[in-house]
Protein backbone atom coordinates (compact mmCIF):
# COMPACT_ATOMS: atom_id res chain seq x y z
CA UNK A 1 0.00 0.00 0.00
CA UNK A 2 1.38 3.57 -1.07
CA UNK A 3 2.01 5.67 2.02
CA UNK A 4 0.64 8.89 2.17
CA UNK A 5 2.66 12.17 1.75
CA UNK A 6 0.15 14.96 1.92
CA UNK A 7 -1.75 16.70 4.70
CA UNK A 8 -5.47 16.69 4.08
CA UNK A 9 -8.02 18.98 5.25
CA UNK A 10 -11.52 18.41 4.10
CA UNK A 11 -15.65 19.57 4.88
CA UNK A 12 -18.56 18.48 4.15
CA UNK A 13 -22.30 19.02 4.32
CA UNK A 14 -25.25 16.93 5.63
CA UNK A 15 -28.61 17.24 6.08
CA UNK A 16 -31.39 15.65 7.98
CA UNK A 17 -35.09 15.43 7.20
CA UNK A 18 -37.64 14.72 9.80
CA UNK A 19 -35.40 12.99 11.98
CA UNK A 20 -33.13 12.32 14.53
CA UNK A 21 -29.30 12.76 13.27
CA UNK A 22 -27.52 12.11 16.66
CA UNK A 23 -30.35 11.27 19.87
CA UNK A 24 -28.32 12.71 23.05
CA UNK A 25 -29.31 9.67 26.44
CA UNK A 26 -28.49 12.28 29.12
CA UNK A 27 -31.77 14.11 27.37
CA UNK A 28 -34.13 11.57 26.77
CA UNK A 29 -32.65 10.46 23.13
CA UNK A 30 -33.23 14.37 22.03
CA UNK A 31 -31.66 15.54 19.47
CA UNK A 32 -28.15 16.86 20.50
CA UNK A 33 -28.00 20.61 20.08
CA UNK A 34 -26.19 23.74 21.91
CA UNK A 35 -28.63 25.27 24.61
CA UNK A 36 -26.85 29.07 24.18
CA UNK A 37 -27.62 29.30 20.23
CA UNK A 38 -29.45 25.95 19.57
CA UNK A 39 -27.82 25.30 17.05
CA UNK A 40 -27.72 21.23 16.09
CA UNK A 41 -24.74 18.97 17.54
CA UNK A 42 -23.58 15.49 15.86
CA UNK A 43 -20.55 14.15 17.79
CA UNK A 44 -17.44 12.71 15.96
CA UNK A 45 -18.30 9.54 17.16
CA UNK A 46 -21.65 8.98 15.47
CA UNK A 47 -20.02 9.79 12.43
CA UNK A 48 -17.32 7.76 12.64
CA UNK A 49 -19.69 4.64 13.52
CA UNK A 50 -21.53 5.77 10.27
CA UNK A 51 -18.45 5.63 8.43
CA UNK A 52 -17.24 1.89 9.99
CA UNK A 53 -20.47 0.50 8.93
CA UNK A 54 -19.90 1.66 5.53
CA UNK A 55 -16.25 -0.14 5.15
CA UNK A 56 -17.73 -3.46 6.96
CA UNK A 57 -21.01 -3.21 3.84
CA UNK A 58 -18.45 -2.53 1.45
CA UNK A 59 -15.52 -4.47 2.63
CA UNK A 60 -17.60 -7.78 3.66
CA UNK A 61 -15.74 -7.17 7.03
CA UNK A 62 -12.90 -8.84 5.82
CA UNK A 63 -9.30 -8.45 6.42
CA UNK A 64 -7.73 -5.51 5.86
CA UNK A 65 -10.57 -3.63 5.68
CA UNK A 66 -12.24 -5.44 9.22
CA UNK A 67 -13.69 -3.31 11.58
CA UNK A 68 -12.42 -3.74 15.31
CA UNK A 69 -15.22 -1.92 17.37
CA UNK A 70 -18.17 -3.31 15.76
CA UNK A 71 -21.84 -3.61 17.45
CA UNK A 72 -21.93 -5.95 20.60
CA UNK A 73 -18.66 -7.02 20.28
CA UNK A 74 -15.54 -7.79 22.92
CA UNK A 75 -12.66 -5.84 21.81
CA UNK A 76 -10.05 -8.08 23.78
CA UNK A 77 -11.33 -10.75 21.69
CA UNK A 78 -9.43 -9.14 18.66
CA UNK A 79 -6.33 -7.84 20.98
CA UNK A 80 -5.74 -11.55 22.27
CA UNK A 81 -6.14 -12.95 18.43
CA UNK A 82 -3.21 -10.23 17.68
CA UNK A 83 -1.04 -11.41 19.82
CA UNK A 84 -1.79 -15.61 18.99
CA UNK A 85 -1.32 -14.31 15.44
CA UNK A 86 1.87 -13.07 15.96
CA UNK A 87 3.61 -15.75 17.74
CA UNK A 88 2.56 -14.99 21.64
CA UNK A 89 -0.07 -15.14 24.17
CA UNK A 90 0.21 -12.30 26.52
CA UNK A 91 -1.64 -10.73 28.96
CA UNK A 92 -0.84 -6.75 30.45
CA UNK A 93 2.36 -5.96 31.18
CA UNK A 94 3.64 -7.56 28.55
CA UNK A 95 7.02 -7.08 26.95
CA UNK A 96 7.41 -3.79 24.25
CA UNK A 97 8.55 -6.12 21.15
CA UNK A 98 5.44 -8.33 21.76
CA UNK A 99 3.07 -4.95 22.30
CA UNK A 100 4.73 -3.65 19.16
CA UNK A 101 4.32 -6.60 17.02
CA UNK A 102 0.46 -7.22 18.39
CA UNK A 103 -0.32 -2.93 17.38
CA UNK A 104 1.32 -3.53 13.80
CA UNK A 105 -0.78 -6.73 13.19
CA UNK A 106 -3.81 -4.27 14.55
CA UNK A 107 -3.14 -1.68 12.80
CA UNK A 108 -2.75 -4.21 9.25
CA UNK A 109 -5.80 -5.89 9.59
CA UNK A 110 -8.34 -3.14 10.89
CA UNK A 111 -9.57 -0.36 8.73
CA UNK A 112 -11.18 1.59 11.51
CA UNK A 113 -7.51 1.23 13.67
CA UNK A 114 -5.14 2.51 10.59
CA UNK A 115 -7.84 5.26 10.04
CA UNK A 116 -9.01 6.33 13.81
CA UNK A 117 -6.49 4.78 16.46
CA UNK A 118 -7.66 2.68 19.24
CA UNK A 119 -7.05 2.02 22.87
CA UNK A 120 -5.99 -1.75 22.56
CA UNK A 121 -4.75 -2.00 26.43
CA UNK A 122 -7.40 -3.14 27.90
CA UNK A 123 -7.21 -7.12 27.99
CA UNK A 124 -3.67 -8.48 26.50
CA UNK A 125 -1.96 -5.32 25.70
CA UNK A 126 -1.75 -4.16 22.27
CA UNK A 127 -0.88 -0.31 22.98
CA UNK A 128 -2.26 2.27 21.70
CA UNK A 129 -2.95 4.66 18.71
CA UNK A 130 -3.20 7.61 17.31
CA UNK A 131 -5.51 7.55 14.02
CA UNK A 132 -4.26 10.21 11.12
CA UNK A 133 -7.91 10.71 10.24
CA UNK A 134 -9.36 12.90 12.81
CA UNK A 135 -13.45 14.10 12.74
CA UNK A 136 -14.62 17.01 14.93
CA UNK A 137 -18.26 17.75 15.99
CA UNK A 138 -20.41 18.84 13.58
CA UNK A 139 -22.57 21.68 13.56
CA UNK A 140 -25.94 22.69 11.84
CA UNK A 141 -25.57 25.94 10.03
CA UNK A 142 -28.83 27.38 11.76
CA UNK A 143 -30.68 26.74 14.74
CA UNK A 144 -32.69 23.79 15.16
CA UNK A 145 -36.27 23.19 16.22
CA UNK A 146 -36.51 19.69 18.27
CA UNK A 147 -39.78 18.35 18.64
CA UNK A 148 -41.35 15.51 20.88
CA UNK A 149 -43.82 13.57 19.15
CA UNK A 150 -46.23 10.84 20.97
CA UNK A 151 -46.82 7.64 18.82
CA UNK A 152 -49.26 4.90 19.51
CA UNK A 153 -48.31 0.95 19.02
CA UNK A 154 -50.98 -1.08 18.26
CA UNK A 155 -49.97 -4.02 20.27
CA UNK A 156 -48.50 -4.74 23.66
CA UNK A 157 -45.56 -6.98 25.13
CA UNK A 158 -46.65 -7.25 28.87
CA UNK A 159 -45.46 -10.04 30.54
CA UNK A 160 -48.58 -12.08 31.71
CA UNK A 161 -47.86 -13.15 35.59
CA UNK A 162 -48.59 -17.00 35.56
CA UNK A 163 -48.98 -17.57 32.18
CA UNK A 164 -47.00 -21.24 30.91
CA UNK A 165 -48.01 -21.48 27.55
CA UNK A 166 -49.17 -20.08 24.08
CA UNK A 167 -52.65 -21.23 25.25
CA UNK A 168 -52.58 -19.27 28.43
CA UNK A 169 -51.09 -15.89 26.88
CA UNK A 170 -54.23 -16.24 24.37
CA UNK A 171 -56.46 -16.54 26.89
CA UNK A 172 -54.97 -13.50 28.77
CA UNK A 173 -55.32 -11.53 25.03
CA UNK A 174 -58.76 -12.53 24.40
CA UNK A 175 -60.08 -10.90 28.30
CA UNK A 176 -58.10 -7.52 27.75
CA UNK A 177 -59.97 -4.65 26.57
CA UNK A 178 -59.01 -3.33 23.04
CA UNK A 179 -57.64 -0.28 24.77
CA UNK A 180 -55.72 -2.51 26.91
CA UNK A 181 -53.59 -3.78 24.40
CA UNK A 182 -52.03 -0.70 22.81
CA UNK A 183 -48.95 1.29 24.14
CA UNK A 184 -48.20 4.42 23.76
CA UNK A 185 -44.19 6.09 22.86
CA UNK A 186 -42.34 8.90 21.73
CA UNK A 187 -40.04 9.82 18.74
CA UNK A 188 -37.72 12.79 18.98
CA UNK A 189 -36.76 15.03 15.52
CA UNK A 190 -36.12 18.01 13.98
CA UNK A 191 -38.23 19.18 10.72
CA UNK A 192 -34.89 20.09 8.89
CA UNK A 193 -31.38 20.80 9.70
CA UNK A 194 -28.07 21.23 7.34
CA UNK A 195 -25.12 20.23 9.01
CA UNK A 196 -21.25 21.32 8.44
CA UNK A 197 -18.37 18.46 9.42
CA UNK A 198 -14.92 18.87 9.25
CA UNK A 199 -11.98 16.31 9.28
CA UNK A 200 -8.47 16.25 9.01
CA UNK A 201 -5.83 13.80 7.88
CA UNK A 202 -2.22 13.72 9.29
CA UNK A 203 0.17 12.28 6.44
CA UNK A 204 2.72 12.34 10.06
CA UNK A 205 0.44 9.89 11.73
CA UNK A 206 -0.17 7.64 8.86
CA UNK A 207 3.64 6.91 8.20
CA UNK A 208 4.66 3.47 9.83
CA UNK A 209 8.17 4.73 9.51
CA UNK A 210 7.55 7.12 12.14
CA UNK A 211 5.61 4.69 14.28
CA UNK A 212 2.16 5.77 12.34
CA UNK A 213 -0.50 3.20 11.10
CA UNK A 214 -0.46 2.39 8.03
CA UNK A 215 -3.06 4.58 6.57
CA UNK A 216 -2.60 4.26 3.01
CA UNK A 217 -3.89 5.94 -0.32
CA UNK A 218 -6.02 2.99 -0.86
CA UNK A 219 -7.56 3.84 2.80
CA UNK A 220 -7.85 7.28 2.33
CA UNK A 221 -9.93 6.79 -0.95
CA UNK A 222 -12.13 4.58 0.78
CA UNK A 223 -12.43 7.45 3.23
CA UNK A 224 -13.91 9.81 0.71
CA UNK A 225 -16.20 6.99 -0.57
CA UNK A 226 -17.51 6.33 3.06
CA UNK A 227 -18.01 9.73 3.85
CA UNK A 228 -20.21 10.41 0.75
CA UNK A 229 -21.95 6.88 0.88
CA UNK A 230 -22.46 6.44 4.66
CA UNK A 231 -25.94 7.60 5.07
CA UNK A 232 -26.74 5.47 1.91
CA UNK A 233 -26.71 2.49 4.11
CA UNK A 234 -27.83 3.35 7.46
CA UNK A 235 -31.82 4.22 6.86
CA UNK A 236 -33.79 3.70 9.86
CA UNK A 237 -37.10 5.68 10.70
CA UNK A 238 -35.44 7.44 13.36
CA UNK A 239 -33.21 9.02 11.67
CA UNK A 240 -35.50 10.43 8.81
CA UNK A 241 -33.74 11.27 5.76
CA UNK A 242 -29.83 11.97 6.20
CA UNK A 243 -28.07 12.72 2.88
CA UNK A 244 -24.35 13.95 2.47
CA UNK A 245 -24.91 17.20 0.36
CA UNK A 246 -21.09 18.16 -0.77
CA UNK A 247 -17.45 16.83 -0.01
CA UNK A 248 -14.83 19.25 -0.29
CA UNK A 249 -11.33 17.72 0.03
CA UNK A 250 -7.79 20.12 0.51
CA UNK A 251 -4.63 18.37 -0.35
CA UNK A 252 -2.03 20.07 1.00
CA UNK A 253 1.21 19.93 -2.03
CA UNK A 254 3.75 22.35 -1.24
CA UNK A 255 5.13 25.11 -3.07
CA UNK A 256 9.29 24.62 -2.79
CA UNK A 257 11.22 24.20 -6.05
CA UNK A 258 13.46 21.91 -3.73
CA UNK A 259 11.52 18.64 -3.97
CA UNK A 260 12.43 17.39 -0.62
CA UNK A 261 11.69 20.86 0.79
CA UNK A 262 8.24 20.20 -1.28
CA UNK A 263 7.67 16.93 0.54
CA UNK A 264 8.11 18.16 3.81
CA UNK A 265 5.46 21.09 3.25
CA UNK A 266 3.10 18.74 1.79
CA UNK A 267 3.27 16.26 5.20
CA UNK A 268 3.23 19.38 7.41
CA UNK A 269 0.54 21.69 5.27
CA UNK A 270 0.83 25.13 3.23
CA UNK A 271 -1.93 26.57 5.56
CA UNK A 272 -3.83 26.53 8.68
CA UNK A 273 -6.97 24.70 8.73
CA UNK A 274 -9.23 27.44 9.14
CA UNK A 275 -8.05 29.08 5.95
CA UNK A 276 -9.49 26.20 4.43
CA UNK A 277 -12.44 24.89 6.11
CA UNK A 278 -13.83 28.05 8.09
CA UNK A 279 -17.06 29.23 6.03
CA UNK A 280 -16.61 32.20 4.16
CA UNK A 281 -13.37 31.68 3.35
CA UNK A 282 -13.55 29.47 0.60
CA UNK A 283 -16.61 27.72 0.99
CA UNK A 284 -20.11 30.35 1.41
CA UNK A 285 -23.30 29.05 3.01
CA UNK A 286 -26.25 31.34 3.02
CA UNK A 287 -29.93 31.13 2.72
CA UNK A 288 -31.91 32.23 -0.17
CA UNK A 289 -32.85 35.10 -0.26
CA UNK A 290 -36.82 35.32 1.81
CA UNK A 291 -36.14 32.02 3.40
CA UNK A 292 -36.69 32.02 7.08
CA UNK A 293 -36.57 28.63 8.03
CA UNK A 294 -35.27 26.18 5.54
CA UNK A 295 -36.99 23.04 5.19
CA UNK A 296 -35.41 21.65 2.14
CA UNK A 297 -31.04 21.77 0.88
CA UNK A 298 -32.90 24.01 -2.07
CA UNK A 299 -33.41 26.92 0.78
CA UNK A 300 -29.23 27.56 0.58
CA UNK A 301 -27.07 28.40 -1.81
CA UNK A 302 -23.83 26.94 -1.83
CA UNK A 303 -20.90 29.05 -3.11
CA UNK A 304 -17.26 27.61 -3.59
CA UNK A 305 -14.32 30.19 -4.43
CA UNK A 306 -11.53 28.59 -6.37
CA UNK A 307 -9.29 31.60 -6.18
CA UNK A 308 -9.22 31.88 -2.47
CA UNK A 309 -7.67 28.46 -2.02
CA UNK A 310 -3.81 29.08 -0.30
CA UNK A 311 -0.60 28.70 -2.43
CA UNK A 312 0.45 24.90 -2.26
CA UNK A 313 -2.99 23.77 -1.40
CA UNK A 314 -5.33 21.89 -3.83
CA UNK A 315 -8.94 21.22 -3.59
CA UNK A 316 -9.95 18.19 -5.07
CA UNK A 317 -13.47 18.39 -5.27
CA UNK A 318 -16.39 19.33 -4.96
CA UNK A 319 -18.16 16.23 -5.03
CA UNK A 320 -22.14 16.78 -5.25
Amino acid sequence: MTTLQNRYDFLFLFDVENGNPNGDPDAGNAPRMDPEDMHGLVSDVAIKRRLRNYVQIARDNRRPYAIFIEHATNLNTEILRAHEETGSVTVKGAAKERVRQAREWMCQNFYDVRAFGAVMSTGANAGQVRGPVQIAFSRSLDPILPLDLSITRMAVADAVPGAKNVADMEKWENEQPEDKLRTMGRKSLIPYGLYLGKGFVSAHLADPATGGTGFSEADLQLLWEAVWSMFEQDRSASKGIMTTRKLIVFKHVGTDTDPVQRTRQARLGCAPAQNLLELGRVVSVKKKPGVNYPRAYSDYLVEIDPSRVPTGVEMLFPME
